[in-house]
């Protein structure tokens, strides 16, 4: 029996040098990585790029257009001129040339405050956006934290594994010194191998299924990570508080809300917007030309040159007052989509206080699951070492032994995945309270 505890430390620590031998990716270096590298994540920041272009100054229509033109035309003559009283003049070659540039101001002094509600739209669709990169970031920090502690999960279940498959080991070796002895029968050496057999095959499933479960989240983290990595498999709650506060201040940071928020926004600049096709416009133009004509002399006239510039300024005033309907219409339009879009929110505030209240009852079940879990797990390691005593003192079966050692196992693999459960339900509620980026991990 001292063999099989000193085989027993040997194999922990196996393990322990093992698991120190990996790299740890820990919660935070994950979340770092997701945010740097996810592709999701990069197409958002991107679009949101363009969004703060589409604000900028360059896209408000306040700036002047500048407009530059030049050419230049050549031109030659053949020419037969025939005056009275004097022989005929023939003339060949005659080139005729000409130069202009010319540089065209426009500048809008007044459009109907198109321009002033056209530009705070584009900063509302800015915000918008920031607002929809924000729901992209937290949609993929829950897919992240999803298969993270599943990767956890899969961690102390190969260990829990492992411990079994030492114990059934240790158990074939038992009996196989009681069987050597005339103590029991081949039926029980013969069970105690199909034990270790069948915890085998289930040790090797769940290596693969961890294994597979790290390449899931390496997709995620977009990284180069080789397989031979660990993760944190600690877990701590957000004080329940806490999550109360957060409820109750759901309105005011969940995404959703604040997106249909911001699109309201947009509705009522449309609104406005489309009311300035009653309105005038007024232009600025201004010009600078500069003209140059070469001549060939005639016989009339001796050959020129003529240079000319010409600056001028002026105002123009456009009034459409009468658009065949077009702009009533556009009001109109603009005036359902506002009442859809409040309608729209007055949907998504019934939908998100039902999710919350789900999300929030689900947190506390599991929470409740995971401590009965907890507790069923004391519970069986102490019916696990009485029944270990026993059996090293002959009396009980190999068969009862497996079953506690059996009913052990499934109380600690319950426990870890009652435990991550628990994890992600508070996750999908922090993120329905809108405080996922604002809370530790």
């Amino acid at each position: 029996m001292m063999q099989n505890k000193l085989f027993i430390l040997w194999i922990g620590f196996l393990s322990f040098t093992f698991c120190n031998a990996q790299d740890l990716l820990t919660k935070t270096e994950a979340v770092a990585l997701t945010l740097e590298q996810n592709f999701g994540i990069q197409i958002a920041n991107n679009n949101l790029e363009i969004a703060e272009n589409n604000a900028g100054i360059l896209n408000s229509g306040y700036l002047p257009s500048l407009n530059a033109q030049a050419g230049s035309n050549f031109s030659t003559q053949d020419r037969l001129a025939e005056v009275a009283g004097q022989d005929p003049l023939d003339q060949n070659n005659l080139d005729s040339e000409n130069y202009n540039a010319s540089l065209n101001l426009n500048y809008t002094l007044f459009d109907g405050l198109g321009r002033l509600y056209n530009y705070k739209r584009l900063k509302e669709e800015y915000n918008l956006s920031e607002l929809q990169a924000r729901e992209t970031i937290e949609n993929t920090l829950v897919q992240l934290f999803s298969v993270y502690y599943e990767v956890a999960r899969r961690v102390e279940n190969v260990e829990v594994l492992k411990q079994t498959l030492s114990l059934s080991k240790d158990r074939l070796k038992r009996v196989e010194y009681l069987f050597d002895y005339g103590q029991v029968n081949k039926l029980q050496v013969l069970n105690a191998k199909v034990d270790v057999s069948n915890d085998s095959i289930n040790l090797v499933n769940e290596n693969q299924s961890l294994d597979n479960a790290k390449r899931d989240l390496k997709v995620i983290i977009n990284s180069e990570y080789s397989n031979n990595f660990s993760v944190d498999t600690t877990v701590n709650f957000t004080p329940m508080l806490k999550i109360q506060q957060f409820v109750e201040e759901h309105e005011l940071n969940n995404a959703s809300l604040l997106q249909i928020e911001k699109s309201l926004e947009i509705s009522a600049y449309d609104q406005k917007i489309s009311k300035t096709g009653y309105l005038p416009t007024l232009d600025l133009i201004g010009s600078y030309g500069w003209n140059r004509n070469i001549s060939p002399e005639t016989p009339f006239f001796p050959g020129s040159t003529q240079t000319s510039t010409t600056i001028s300024a002026g105002l123009s005033l456009n009034w459409n007052l009468f658009d065949a309907g077009q702009t009533a219409v556009r009001i109109q339009n603009a005036k359902i989509n506002y009442e859809n879009q409040n309608l729209q929110k007055q949907q998504i505030q019934v939908q998100v206080d039902r999710d919350i209240q789900n999300a929030l009852n689900n947190y506390k079940t599991r929470l409740y699951i995971y401590e009965l879990q907890e507790q069923n797990v004391k519970t069986n390691q102490d019916n696990f070492k009485r029944t270990e005593n026993q059996f090293e003192l002959g009396q009980i079966t190999s068969v009862e032994f497996r079953q506690a050692q059996i009913n052990l196992q499934n109380a600690q693999t319950s426990y870890s995945l009652a435990k991550y459960d628990a994890k992600l339900a508070e996750i999908q509620l922090l993120q329905l309270t809108g405080q996922l980026l604002n809370v530790k991990f």
